[in-house]
């Protein structure tokens, strides 16, 4: 086909002969980065132009050499596709001085175009060779300057404004300043561009010499640039990793394969339907799409992919995106494509964490993952903003996501599932979790660009691995992370191995790296020297590492700093000492040492200082030896700017101190990082298992906070069939995940699933919620979740199929009943006697005669299948066809007649409902009153002549059964299984803990004395150290709590929310690490007196406080009770 049409174009237009040997020459094995455009269903849109820059690349060939080969056609077409994207005025105009003779796209007839050797330009064409699909960004001083295609992006997608205006007689040229590099990275990223950055060497170089340049790094979407990290104080926001995907198809089904260039990671998870496969391309940002050659041919044997059946939803899903083909075997060809998007080696190797679909769930469904809200749907309420806290966003938010996306096996389900149980259940404070993305991990560490701010949080990371170790509670819990962990990292460690590498890791890091409780790095501070310019001149280097690794650079920064101070006391201190006694008629003298912050220099700064006549008075011999302040190009600074020799020469010793010293601190963490590189895996496994601990304690919060409680997952024979299956739900005081129990607003309903239900209703009357409630918990329970339900027990089903109402698709020609019926097929094709099916108002896109035998035909099919699930419908025609049913169950959403009015209960009972109370919706919803009464007339008009009576609800009997109140049991008693600290703050702490103790157990004994209490509380005060949150079980529960400050004075208060009150303390100024002590109490009442009675005895004890006023409330009656009264009881 190639062939043909480029001997076409070569008969109608010779100028296209160079663009048709391009098609004629063989092929050559990954020639380029990315894959030839020029047989792409866009490309020919307008080829005028690109053929005619390319003939004037032959003619000037011989002036400008051949920048313009056959190899760079391709890339150049890919150029001039992205330049007819344009819409900007100014980035149009400047695409209008472009010419396609050259990958810079550069005129070099224009001024500035020149691409002589040795021209700025021509080192920017050998990089741009390097990566000619990315972005070029040139450092050139304090500018990064880009030219040609790249200044015309620059334009449209950055906000940046072209050099020397809209000139038309010279090239495009745009670029930013150094301080504004990462803006500009983020916005071309963000349009999903890559950007190669190339650096200055920095240093002194001869006159007329030009610098040399370096590629310092590239920035991709979803992995930004790092370079020069390492030497700030500050971090930079890391983007979630953006893979390179391809798809596959094979006669196991679709084949999804996502390569991750920064982890150096692939994973190919094949036997996906088509579904699974549109629902991860949904949620999933990729950096490029490939799709492999099988998807050509469907099922139909077509050669065009999306004329019929299988293989419309992916196309519809990708047919607006950019995408490429390519051919042979799908993981090492993409392998390769991956190899030459990001310049890497060809040795370069991926590790397979591919996580088997043996045993594991079927990945959600596009439908299912919308209505429940697991993908964020407009009008569907989020499941996944419920199950977490509102401030457990992120990274643990993200895992939540993919775990229900992607259902694990039995085994890990029953792993999360212990771990959630014993959270529930601990009495110890809780470790933060730091999360750091495992991306961010790799990257900063294989470029050695990780500062000290990120080696602490690495530490922090190590050290709460090492604390959940040391305690018997916390241990239990790390033991049943190990699973999910390894799902995720691909990666298996035991834990002994974790605990000793994390030990070894984080006591290497506290070797080099400072820990900020060092004393001997200390900003130098003389008297006469102003503070900031010592400060800008340390802080860029002092307090990251410990002293002893660079003792002797550090001694000459101090010894240089000390000669520094000598040399402008003795030159300068003299005159201003004779400024300061001197009284002119000339007007007042002024003089004073200033740090110059542009020009990093002490200098003297002074007018009118000069005497008229020279008397060999004290300052005249140092005011002769002032000389005018110059800067680095070796010009006058000013006219009130001076200095000396001595004072010149100290500096520049003192500043070369500075950069040996800080360079020898880079080379230090640099070295670390390279140290570290052996540990990455470790590094990784320890990050993600972090961020799962974080995930599910937060869920388990969240959780017990809305009464949610944690089923029981029964597991499933592979090998089931229908007549051995005993696959059944039982779903007690369930009720939608939605609604919080503790409101009082939710309707709690038992569903006992021992077949496959089919459900009718009203409008309005809770079919809808009930399937959306019954999906969510289901899910919930096969992942290890906690579900809204009293109790539960759910089998881990192999798959869980949720279709709700389809909507037409015009730009596929389909109409809501074509999708449903689409959609419907899946879920016929994929059921299983181990599947949950739930399919809403089945057929109601069609006239509801045929509709209703199309619904009693799928109804039959899934009752032979012997699957569990609901199908709802008000097609009641269904209950007249002579159905084949054995395993299938009649339920209706219930009703009741209030005031002679039909209303529903949203109660799930026995039956089949005809009422559809569609004409109280209809006039509810504002229908006029004139056609709501002409429409019951037609009604009655109906009935009376097929001789029906109006719909009744038969309900038979339910099956009483008791609900539980939805309440996790409470925990009888609380211990602290966690050490204290050492030193005098450790003493100060067991002191309060024992006076605080003592305090309220007296005064529950005689609050238990008195009746007023109905049992004797044992009292358990637990610590939550820096870096420490309380436990889950402290949810909704009253406790009194003491918050042990910095300066050891205490603060005293009580709360429900322990939780959310020490996150609102710790986030105040000089609170990050304060210490707190807690009382679990009965009742908020008890709580109140006794955060009262504290207040007042805490002093009496010795104690300082903060809060002394609140003590005096007179709500208990208590705020006079003395020290000796409490201790006679």
């Amino acid at each position: 086909m190639q062939r043909l049409l480029a001997s076409s174009l070569v008969a109608a237009m010779p100028r296209w002969l160079p663009l048709a040997d391009s098609f004629l020459r063989p092929r050559r094995l990954r020639r380029s980065p990315l894959p030839m455009l020029l047989y792409n269903r866009r490309s020919w849109s307008k080829p005028r132009k690109v053929s005619r820059g390319i003939s004037m690349a032959s003619r000037k060939a011989n002036k400008q050499g051949e920048y313009c080969d056959k190899y760079m056609l391709s890339h150049i077409h890919w150029w001039k596709e992205n330049m007819d994207r344009c819409r900007k005025p100014s980035s149009v105009q400047l695409t209008q001085r472009l010419v396609y003779s050259n990958i810079l796209g550069l005129d070099p007839t224009l001024r500035n175009g020149s691409l002589k050797d040795g021209t700025l330009n021509m080192e920017m064409l050998q990089f741009k060779l390097k990566f000619p699909r990315e972005v070029l960004l040139c450092r050139v001083g304090d500018f990064y300057e880009a030219v040609g295609f790249d200044a015309c992006i620059l334009v449209e997608h950055a906000g940046l404004n072209p050099y020397g205006g809209l000139r038309s007689d010279s090239i495009p040229k745009a670029g930013c300043p150094v301080m504004n590099l990462r803006q500009t990275l983020d916005d071309l990223t963000r349009c999903g561009y890559s950007v190669c950055i190339v650096e200055e060497i920095q240093g002194p170089t001869q006159a007329r010499a030009r610098k040399g340049r370096f590629i310092s790094g590239h920035a991709h979407p979803g992995s930004p640039y790092v370079f020069g990290l390492a030497e700030v104080d500050h971090d930079v926001e890391f983007p979630d990793p953006m893979p390179v995907v391809g798809i596959s198809h094979s006669a196991k089904g679709y084949c999804l394969i996502s390569v991750l260039e920064t982890m150096k990671t692939y994973s190919a998870e094949e036997g996906l339907t088509e579904e699974a496969v549109v629902t991860k391309l949904r949620i999933c940002r990729y950096h490029h799409l490939y799709l492999h050659s099988s998807l050509r041919n469907n099922s139909s044997g077509t050669s065009r992919w999306g004329e019929f059946g299988e293989g419309g939803l992916l196309w519809g899903e990708c047919s607006g995106k950019s995408f490429e083909w390519f051919d042979g075997s799908p993981i090492e060809e993409l392998l390769c494509k991956v190899r030459e998007i990001y310049g890497l080696d060809e040795k370069t190797n991926f590790r397979n964490v591919t996580v088997s679909l043996e045993g594991r769930p079927q990945p959600l469904y596009l439908g299912t993952a919308t209505q429940i809200g697991v993908i964020p749907t407009e009008g569907i309420p989020s499941l996944l903003k419920i199950v977490l806290p509102s401030n457990c966003g992120g990274l643990p938010s993200m895992y939540i996501r993919d775990l229900l996306l992607n259902p694990p096996s039995f085994d890990v389900a029953s792993a999360v599932q212990e771990a959630c149980r014993l959270m529930g259940s601990i009495t110890c404070s809780i470790p933060e979790f730091t999360c750091i993305p495992p991306a961010k991990l790799v990257k900063l560490l294989e470029s050695k660009e990780a500062n000290h701010i990120e080696f602490c949080r690495i530490k922090n990371v190590l050290n709460e691995i090492m604390l959940m170790s040391r305690n018997a509670e916390l241990s239990a819990i790390l033991n049943k992370l190990l699973v999910p962990a390894s799902v995720v990292t691909g990666l298996k460690v035991e834990a002994d191995i974790l605990v000793n590498e994390c030990s070894f890791i984080s006591q290497r890091i506290s070797e080099v790296i400072s820990l900020g409780v060092e004393s001997d790095q200390a900003i130098t501070s003389f008297e006469y020297i102003p503070k900031e310019f010592f400060n800008d001149m340390e802080s860029s280097w002092k307090g990251r590492v410990k002293r002893i690794h660079a003792e002797e650079e550090f001694g000459n920064v101090d010894i240089a700093a000390e000669a520094l101070s000598t040399a402008v006391i003795e030159d300068f201190m003299p005159i201003i000492s004779r400024v300061k006694s001197v009284i002119s008629s000339n007007g007042v003298p002024k003089g004073e040492i200033c740090y110059a912050k542009e020009h990093e220099a002490v200098w003297f700064k002074g007018k009118r200082f000069i005497p008229n006549v020279w008397a060999n008075t004290s300052g005249e011999q140092q005011i002769k030896q002032l000389k005018p302040a110059i800067d680095s190009k070796g010009r006058k600074v000013g006219e009130e700017w001076f200095t000396t020799i001595k004072v010149e020469n100290a500096l520049t010793r003192y500043h070369e101190a500075c950069d040996n010293a800080k360079n020898k601190v880079l080379e230090l963490l640099r070295g670390l990082s390279s140290e570290l590189q052996d540990k990455i895996n470790i590094l990784v496994f320890c990050s993600t298992l972090l961020i799962i601990a974080k995930a599910l304690f937060g869920h388990v919060s969240e959780a017990r906070r809305r009464g949610w409680m944690l089923p029981t997952i029964s597991p499933l024979s592979k090998h089931c069939v229908v007549e051995e299956s005993s696959s059944e739900m039982d779903l007690l005081g369930l009720f939608p995940y939605w609604l919080d129990i503790n409101q009082g607003n939710a309707i709690l309903n038992d569903v006992h699933m021992h077949s496959l239900f089919v459900l009718t209703g009203p409008n309005g009357g809770g079919k809808s919620s009930m399937l959306r409630s019954v999906c969510a918990a289901s899910l919930l329970g096969i992942c290890g979740l906690m579900v809204p339900a009293a109790s539960a027990v759910i089998p881990h089903f192999d798959s869980i199929m949720l279709h709700m109402k389809a909507y037409d698709s015009p730009a596929d020609g389909k109409s809501s009943f074509q999708i449903e019926m689409s959609e419907i097929r899946s879920l016929v094709c994929r059921a299983t006697a181990r599947s949950l099916v739930l399919i809403d108002e089945i057929c109601r896109g069609t006239e509801t005669a045929k509709g209703a035998c199309i619904a009693g035909s799928i109804i039959e099919r899934f009752d032979n299948v012997g699957c569990l699930g609901i199908i709802s419908t008000h097609l009641h025609g269904i209950f007249d066809l002579p159905l084949s049913l054995s395993n299938t169950d009649f339920k209706a959403m219930g009703t009741e007649v209030i005031d002679g009015c039909i209303h529903p209960t949203w109660r799930l009972k026995d039956g089949i409902c005809r009422e559809s109370l569609a004409f109280q919706t209809a006039r509810r919803e504002g229908m006029a009153d004139l056609i709501i009464r002409r429409a019951e007339e037609l009604y009655m008009a109906m009935s009376t002549n097929n001789k029906q009576t109006a719909s009744v609800v038969h309900n038979e009997p339910a099956n009483a059964s008791s609900s539980a109140n939805g309440l996790v049991e409470k925990p009888d008693s609380l211990r602290n299984g966690l050490e204290l600290p050492a030193g005098a703050f450790g003493l100060l702490q067991k002191e309060v803990k024992s006076i605080v103790t003592m305090i309220c157990k007296k005064k529950l004994l005689d609050l238990y004395n008195k009746r007023s209490i109905s049992q004797l509380v044992e009292v358990v005060c637990v610590a939550v150290g820096t870096r420490e949150q309380p436990p889950p079980s402290t949810v909704g529960r009253s406790s009194i709590y003491v918050i042990i400050r910095s300066d050891n004075k205490l603060y005293v208060g009580q709360t429900d929310d322990l939780v959310g009150r020490l996150h609102t303390h710790r986030s105040k100024e000089g609170m990050q690490n304060a210490t707190i002590l807690y009382v679990v109490v009965p009742g908020k009442s008890i709580a109140c007196q006794l955060e009262t009675l504290l207040i007042n005895q805490l002093p009496l004890k010795g104690f300082k406080l903060v809060n002394k006023a609140d003590g005096k409330h007179r709500n208990f009656g208590i705020s006079l009770i003395s020290g000796e009264a409490i201790a006679a009881h």
